[in-house]
């Protein structure tokens, strides 16, 4: 039947007129019509065909042919969504019915769409192809002009439109149809808000779509936001993956999550699901350059409110992914390397203050997201990798370190380096080394980008890329392998490279030249060039090159590492791995370099010491070049040694030195070679000699040969050292050691070369001695000679300062015999070491020599991470050296007080004052390059409990232990006699006080003890002693900050500078309220003072940064109680900071300031005090804006604060400093008529002081003025009549006294007096201009 129909249907259609067609289609009931349409289309013949004489025969001129219209539609739509029907035929019905929307009359449209908003809501959607259809009716019905009805009323086309678009918006989606409604919304025009309400409503739907089904949501997002809501969709997707990886994080951190349904997607699944999206976003950035503006627009503002908000993981990659394209790079290179510093400072802000942590416990670390971006880039992001490195580059020249002043910067090895910009650096390599890590593809780039810039950077310092380059290398290192051609280029240019750079790049790449023989075949080519080139430092970059190739071939049968002293590093380790021993080879090998270093001791001083310096390393790494090492040595020494054993002196000192023209310089580092001889040969002794056991004798033979040789030597150059007179050579106290004359300079190296002799030989008989008494006279011997020639260089330093301010010559003392040697001289109770030791510790003078040599070295090691001698770069030992030292120094100052020991002494620091100023020195050299091992270093202090395990260490404990002793000397110290008190000392000991107290957790017991001690000790103590007063109350503000806000205690010291000074009204008397006995006469002005305002300006800073976050937690509209309880919070600290400290200024405005730098500092904190109570009122008349709050009872209570306590009291100080300086003009004045001529500079140069000082005033009364002005704009927005605490202010009529005028109009100074305010005037010319009346009012009246 329904196939008859149709067939009929088709026929008719085909008719001229539509008549006959009209009346078969009349006939047919809804249900045969759609019967005929659905069967016609199963069988998937000429369904278009019919559906065209369907519409042919239903004109929209009748209301039946609408009515039938609808059917059609009413039924197809089910059809086509019904799944029954080959997708091309849907297709064609669908085509086929968008044509024939256009022709339908607005109701049956607004029909039609209601018809399709409730298939929606009923989730009947199934493969979304209806929706081509709806957007078309909804764009049709938009422009539809027909009055259409609406629930009671009528509505036009476009409204009708947009309450369909708002009922959707408003109902549920099925998650299946989500994508294909975002497409359709694509073809349908939407006005802005219509548009808002679709985005909001598409990103409320991820959370409940399946992950996989988000990237193509996306993609359908992004190109919808070509219409606008771009800032929107971009919040939500950054937002919505935000919140997946912390949820991630939370499960990974507590595992067995109690909601088993809540159990999140698989961790790869996330992650490649979150690159997918990233793809997407880049693809439509490229066709939408506006996208990727907004991205950056929008991630800076939000960063200003809720930075871990704006740059979480998933939105820095985004970012590096975008930042690729070109065009965006700069700006968002800018962005993210501003967001690292910020983030940085921030952080550094929060942990020096205590009161900033409470109010924001969770702080926000960049440094952690973006390695996060690096770990997460492993899930095949390989389009964020090239942003990455880009961005560890960009972050390391950025921040590279600053060339430090003399000698090599210690940074690299700092455990916690603080300043923002070196964080930022450390990051940029960490980037880049875990990018490494990650991705195979880019390795050899970012290694070729590494090494060339070690080389083209040569000036500038190039550690942080060496540090970077050493680590790739340790991280991987056959990838030099597939590199070794670059790496061979590099060597190229070893020559021109300044020697640390050298050094630290083949140290970086020696694993490769255990792999590689053509590399290292290459680096010996070089070297073999440069050891003759001219250039001094090519010859150095050689011979350290060489020492670095003969430590690392060992020769078979060399002792194995564990033998020797120091533990070999990781990438010694990495590289045995491929090491493939083949004795002979390494052998022949070792002795050609061996060879080639001979010659260079024919070279300079500067090559030849370098040799001398790394023949010890060498010794310890290959035990088996120790015979030809110590050959070359003897045949060096015996050029310069005398055998005649009568001789005196027993070196020809004039060989070491080479005159050129009229300079004289030295050729060989005698004692250098010497200290080089005596370290080898105790090495050989005691390691080479122990493990030899039965070689066979011709061997042994010829070693003793040359053992045997330098033992006499030196056997013989000790005695007649010691016989020897400084006439022998051709020095004493009448020689000349000037540096102006070739005679003074030959002297000088002459006595530092002999000084260096007989400290080597002090080493080598100590050691040697074995506690005997005829040898600890010979080191005695030796020292005097030693001393002789010391004091005379120092003496002629003191008389000659210009030409040798020099510090002492650096010793050649081990700092492995330094300790040694403490430890003998103070703590070797061994009876049978009695007798012996006796002979030294009777001479003070080489007491106190052992002590600063100790300092010495010390103080090497803070400055360069290392010291001379051998072992000298081990961190291990120097490590377990300063322990040894800071025990002996330790208990040799709280053994054996000051005060005992100074009543004998003569000239110079006493020993126990040496052993404190270790003591300092040790503290913060183990802080700063040894941080980790603090709890070590603490451990080997405590002497009581050697055995504790290392788990156990408990660092607040232990450092508090030592805190005890310290505070025990410092009492002490204020407790003797007056005469007794050493200020010098109480420093050190006060600074020593703060190194360690930073070792102490500010939340611990202890912590608390020390700070109510010091505070305790500030009050009772009157010291009068200006450094030690400025030490203590240092060390209270810092430990303060730790615990709470300062400013009460700010508040009690101003209290008593005011006490201490009087009043600026002389008048009045002040009453006396003696906090801190600490503040007196002597100190309260102008060092109390200025410690005082320089802490209350600290907390300005901090007030003004909490008003910044404050003003952006404002802007956030997000209306959460969270978000308003901290803004709550935030203000109230504010307020109660701010209150607190306009108390300390009340007190110090009314202070009898000495003119100078207080009376300034004071003027300038003022205005700043103003300026951020502006800032704060700022930020209420912008809270009013937004919402109807009144402003708090507080606020209102801080502006009638600063109206009784802080203005009136500005205005009258203000007075008072005209009136000194008035004063000291006058004094200049009367002077000048004395004595014209002779006094025109001196009053010339107090002129310029008055001005200078009166400077800050016009700011001040700028910034008060400002004040006022917003507290007007405060009063008419809240209501609240705020002006009532202020009394009008004479800021006008501060400079112009009008009695005096006259008087002084009369003088010849008119000139003057008429500058001063005109001045005044050009400075607060920005005030609006009603403030200018008052003055012209005046000039009236005069």
């Amino acid at each position: 039947m329904a196939a008859a129909m149709a067939q009929r249907v088709l026929a008719l259609a085909a008719e001229e007129g539509p008549e006959r067609l009209q009346e078969a289609l009349q006939g047919l009931g809804e249900g045969e019509l759609g019967d005929m349409v659905t069967k016609q289309a199963l069988r998937g013949r000429e369904t278009a065909a019919l559906l065209r004489g369907i519409f042919r025969g239903s004109p929209c001129s009748q209301p039946s042919g609408v009515l039938r219209r609808l059917q059609v539609y009413k039924h197809c739509v089910p059809l086509v969504e019904s799944g029954d029907l080959h997708l091309s035929k849907a297709s064609e019905i669908i085509g086929l019915l968008m044509l024939e929307v256009r022709q339908l009359p607005g109701h049956a449209l607004a029909e039609l769409a209601t018809l399709f908003v409730d298939v929606i809501k009923g989730g009947s959607l199934s493969n979304g192809k209806s929706l081509e259809l709806f957007s078309t009716v909804l764009t049709a019905l938009a422009s539809s002009k027909e009055s259409l009805a609406y629930g009671k009323g009528e509505l036009n086309g476009e409204e009708f439109k947009k309450q369909l678009i708002n009922t959707l918006c408003s109902s549920k989606w099925d998650p299946q149809s989500v994508i294909h409604l975002a497409n359709m919304f694509r073809d349908i025009p939407l006005s802005g808000e219509e548009l808002q309400f679709v985005v909001e409503k598409v990103l409320r739907m991820f959370s409940k779509l399946d992950l996989q089904e988000i990237p193509p949501l996306v993609y359908q997002l992004l190109l919808l936001s070509a219409k606008g809501s771009k800032k929107t969709v971009l919040e939500g997707i950054i937002g919505f993956f935000n919140q997946l990886d912390k949820r991630q994080k939370e499960e990974q951190r507590v595992p067995q999550s109690m909601d088993l349904e809540v159990a999140t997607v698989p961790l790869d699944q996330l992650r490649h699901v979150e690159g997918t999206v990233i793809l997407h976003i880049i693809s439509v950035i490229n066709l939408d350059q506006d996208l990727g503006e907004e991205l950056i627009k929008h991630l800076k503002t939000e960063q200003q409110k809720d930075p871990g908000k704006a740059l979480c993981p998933f939105s820095v990659a985004l970012l590096l992914s975008v930042a690729v394209k070109h065009r965006l790079q700069e700006q968002i290179f800018d962005f993210l390397k501003t967001s690292i510093t910020r983030s940085c400072k921030d952080l550094q802000f929060l942990q020096a203050s205590k009161f900033l942590r409470d109010l924001f416990p969770q702080q926000y670390d960049i440094t952690a997201v973006i390695l996060e971006v690096v770990k997460n880039s492993a899930f095949g992001w390989d389009y964020v990798t090239q942003g990455l490195v880009d961005l560890g580059f960009s972050l390391m020249e950025s921040y590279e370190p600053k060339k430090p002043f003399g000698g090599k910067a210690a940074e690299t090895n700092c455990g916690l380096s603080k300043a923002p910009a070196q964080q930022a650096c450390r990051l940029g390599a960490s980037i880049l080394l875990e990018t490494f890590k990650v991705h195979e593809p880019i390795r050899s780039d970012v290694l070729e980008q590494v090494l060339n810039r070690v080389l083209t950077k040569a000036a500038s310092p190039v550690s942080h890329f060496i540090d970077l380059l050493s680590n790739i290398v340790v991280s991987a290192p056959l990838v030099l392998q597939n590199s070794s051609s670059r790496v061979t280029e590099t060597f190229d240019n070893l020559s021109f490279l300044p020697i640390d750079t050298v050094q630290g790049l083949l140290r970086a790449v020696q694993p490769l030249l255990k792999v590689s023989m053509s590399v290292r075949d290459s680096l010996i080519l070089v070297l073999q060039k440069a050891i003759f080139s001219r250039q001094l430092d090519a010859r150095k970059a050689a011979v350290a090159g060489f020492l670095l190739l003969l430590r690392n071939f060992k020769i078979l049968g060399s002792l194995t590492s564990s033998q020797c002293s120091q533990a070999i590093g990781a990438t010694q380790v990495q590289a045995d791995v491929h090491a493939c021993y083949n004795s002979a080879a390494n052998e022949a090998f070792c002795l050609e370099i061996l060879g080639s270093l001979r010659r260079c001791l024919s070279q300079q001083a500067d090559v030849r010491l370098m040799l001398y310096e790394g023949f010890y390393d060498v010794l310890r790494r290959n035990s088996q070049l120790a015979s030809s090492i110590m050959e070359t040595l003897l045949s060096q020494i015996k050029q310069y040694y005398l055998p005649q054993p009568d001789l005196l002196p027993p070196l020809k000192l004039e060989g070491c030195i080479m005159a050129q023209g009229d300079q004289i310089f030295l050729q060989e580092p005698l004692a250098h070679l010497l200290c080089c001889i005596q370290h080898c040969l105790a090495w050989y002794k005691s390691t080479v000699r122990l493990c030899q056991g039965a070689e066979d004798d011709e061997e042994e033979e010829e070693d003793v040969g040359f053992e045997q040789n330098f033992e006499e030597m030196l056997e013989s150059v000790t005695r007649r050292m010691i016989k020897s007179e400084l006439e022998d050579f051709e020095l004493d106290k009448s020689a000349d050691f000037s540096l102006s004359s070739g005679v003074g300079v030959k002297n000088n190296i002459y006595a530092i070369q002999v000084m260096g002799i007989c400290e080597v030989l002090i080493e080598y008989n100590f050691n040697i001695g074995n506690f005997s008494k005829n040898k600890f006279e010979d080191v005695l011997g030796l020292f005097t000679c030693y001393n002789k020639l010391s004091e005379i260089l120092r003496e002629k330093a003191g008389k000659n300062k210009s030409a040798l301010g020099n510090k002492t010559a650096r010793s050649f003392l081990s700092m492995g015999f330094v300790s040694t040697l403490l430890t003998a001289l103070f703590r070797d109770n061994a009876q049978s070491h009695e007798e012996s030791l006796v002979v030294l510790r009777s001479n003070t003078e080489f007491l106190r020599y052992a002590v600063s040599v100790a300092l010495q070295k010390v103080q090497q090691l803070e400055e360069t991470g290392q010291t001379d001698g051998p072992d000298g770069q081990n961190p291990e030992k120097m490590f377990q050296n300063l322990c040894k030292i800071t025990r002996v120094l330790l208990w040799r100052y709280t053994s054996i007080p000051t005060v005992v020991e100074e009543s004998g002494k003569k000239k110079g620091k006493s020993i126990s004052l040496l052993c404190l100023e270790g003591c300092l020195r040790i503290f913060n050299t183990v802080q700063q390059l040894y941080a980790a091992r603090i709890p070590q270093f603490l451990q080997a202090l405590d002497i009581t409990d050697g055995d504790a395990e290392e788990a156990d260490i408990n660092v607040t404990e232990k450092a508090a232990f030592q805190i005890r002793q310290f505070q025990r000397s410092l009492v002490n110290q204020f407790s003797g006699a007056e005469d007794d008190f050493n200020s010098k000392e109480t420093q050190l000991l006060v600074t020593v006080l703060s190194t360690l107290s930073k070792l102490l957790d500010p939340t611990s017991q202890q912590f608390l003890q020390f700070l109510t001690w010091t505070v305790k000790i500030c009050k009772e103590n009157a010291l009068e002693d200006i450094s030690c007063c400025k030490g203590l109350l240092t060390l209270l503000f810092s430990l303060h900050v730790l615990y709470k806000s300062p400013v009460s205690l700010l508040r009690e010291l101003a209290q008593d500078i005011h006490a201490c000074l009087g009043d600026i009204d002389q008048d009045i008397e002040v009453e006396s309220r003696s906090h801190f006995a600490i503040v007196n006469a002597k100190t309260a002005a102008p060092t109390v003072c200025l410690l005082v305002l320089g802490q209350a300006d600290k907390v300005l800073e901090e007030v003004d940064w909490l008003i910044k976050k404050l003003t952006s937690l404002g802007s956030d509209t997000s209306d959460s109680s969270q978000a308003s309880n901290q803004t709550q919070a935030l203000e109230k600290g504010i307020i109660l900071q701010l209150g607190t400290l306009l108390t300390v200024f009340h007190e110090l405005v009314q202070t009898a300031l000495p003119a100078g730098s207080c009376v300034d500092t004071l003027l300038r904190s003022l205005s700043k005090t103003y300026t951020i109570l502006t800032s704060l009122i700022k930020h209420y008349i912008q809270a009013c804006r937004s919402t109807s709050n009144t402003i708090p009872g507080r606020l209102e209570k801080l502006v009638k604060l600063s109206g009784s306590h802080l203005t009136p009291q500005c205005y009258s100080f203000i007075t008072y400093v005209q009136n000194i300086h008035s004063e000291s003009l006058s004094f200049v004045e009367e002077k000048k008529k004395k004595k014209k001529e002779d006094e025109a500079a001196a009053v010339s140069t107090v002129m310029a002081k008055v001005l200078r000082d009166t400077k800050p005033i016009p700011n001040l009364i700028f910034a008060i003025e400002q004040y006022e002005k917003f507290l007007i704009h405060l009063s008419k927005k809240s209501k609240v009549n705020l002006m009532q605490y202020m009394k009008l202010s004479t800021s006008r009529d501060f400079r112009i006294n009008a009695s005096m005028l006259d008087s002084v109009l009369q003088e010849h100074n008119t000139e003057d007096a008429e500058n001063e305010p005109d001045n005044d005037q050009s400075t607060t010319a920005e005030q609006p201009d009603e403030n200018q009346e008052p003055k012209k009012k005046r000039r009236r009246k005069k």
